[in-house]
């Protein structure tokens, strides 16, 4: 069964936590399909990710590339695995009806947004009514907090 994380943003929007959740996800030697909520975001997310850190950038790839199974991250709006992904983000109010073909999901929300807010309760009950392992994790002053 796939073990999926809910991930509170209360402190940091969601181009401060992508990276630093991508460049784990590539240090454990897995892949990762991030789903976003239109292609202006994908197209933004994309030119960020090259350049969020001077001395640092993650390899990834969008629909305007070619050679998606090349791609150690591939963004899109669309949850179609075409880079072989074993970890899958979830954002902006992206869903997906895959997430069991997964190892790893990860939904992260903006918690000064109701209707994200509301929409991870209501996926948290969904995943949890499937017997799904399910984590929470809320920005705090002194990092992430797992919370019961």
């Amino acid at each position: 069964m796939t073990e999926i994380g809910f991930y509170h943003l209360t402190r940091s929007g969601l181009e401060q936590v992508l990276p630093q959740l991508l460049q784990k996800t590539l240090a454990a030697g897995k892949r990762a399909l991030v789903v976003l909520g239109s292609d202006d975001r994908v197209r933004d997310m994309d030119s960020h990710l090259w350049s969020f850190e001077p001395a640092s950038w993650l390899p990834h790839g969008t629909p305007r590339d070619k050679d998606p199974e090349e791609q150690p991250v591939w963004l899109s709006t669309e949850d179609t695995n075409l880079n072989a992904a074993t970890f899958l983000f979830l954002a902006d109010g992206a869903v997906s009806e895959k997430t069991d073909s997964f190892e790893r999901c990860f939904d992260i929300f903006d918690g000064h947004n109701e209707d994200a807010v509301a929409a991870a309760r209501a996926s948290w009950k969904t995943l949890k009514d499937a017997n799904h392992t399910l984590t929470y994790w809320q920005q705090s002053d002194r990092g992430w907090e797992q919370k019961a």
